[in-house]
């Protein structure tokens, strides 16, 4: 019969048995990565391992296929939603939801992302799933605005609100996304005026 050494050590996990925080957001880095350079379509699993200074085992220790890792990475990385604190006003309120997308879309890596993204919903029903969770995280911050806006009385109880909802980021990406120009504070605030005007005639 054996017995335990009260000496010995625990063996060390290895291996599948460990999964290490550090390389997890290495593999989303690189993930993200290799999408803004290739594009989902061409985006290689086993290039992301290289660049991570991984094996490709370790992206199926974590995920079944390259649409779950996309999916995780954009949960875990690009949907860190702050709520827009009330400013006070309509106007105001739209003013900070646009400052933050405009932050959002300004990075480079979400400026290659995003087109590549709807590209290829439009190819396929393979990435509906991941351009829903991304629309319902941004979609959430305009809700709050919306109805802290119909509590205070600066929009109607018979809003229109997917209207309102499409309405409020579409200037912004187009400019950005689509024009790929830069906005300025001063024109930033003056769609947050032009928004505010629409969406009270909307109502």
């Amino acid at each position: 019969m054996k017995h335990n050494n009260p000496d010995q050590k625990p063996r060390r996990l290895s291996g599948a048995a460990l999964q290490r925080p550090e390389l997890t957001q290495a593999l989303y880095r690189a993930f993200f990565e290799e999408w803004a350079e290739r594009g989902y379509a061409a985006l290689s699993l086993e290039r992301v391992a290289k660049k991570a200074g991984a094996g490709k085992a370790a992206i199926y220790r974590r995920w079944s296929s390259k649409r779950a890792f996309a999916n995780e990475a954009v949960r875990d990385v690009a949907l860190a939603v702050t709520p827009i604190s009330d400013e006070g006003s309509l106007e105001a309120d739209i003013a900070a939801f646009l400052r933050s997308l405009r932050t959002v879309l300004r990075h480079p890596t979400v400026r290659r992302i995003l087109p590549d993204l709807l590209a290829e919903r439009a190819r396929s029903d393979e990435l509906a799933p991941l351009l829903e969770m991304v629309a319902m995280a941004r979609r959430g911050r305009a809700e709050d605005l919306l109805d802290r806006a119909i509590a205070r009385g600066d929009l109607p109880v018979s809003l229109d609100r997917k209207l309102a909802l499409d309405l409020l980021p579409s200037p912004l990406y187009w400019r950005m996304i689509v024009n790929q120009r830069r906005i300025s504070v001063a024109e930033l605030h003056r769609q947050a005026h032009v928004l505010a005007v629409a969406l009270k005639a909307a109502g």
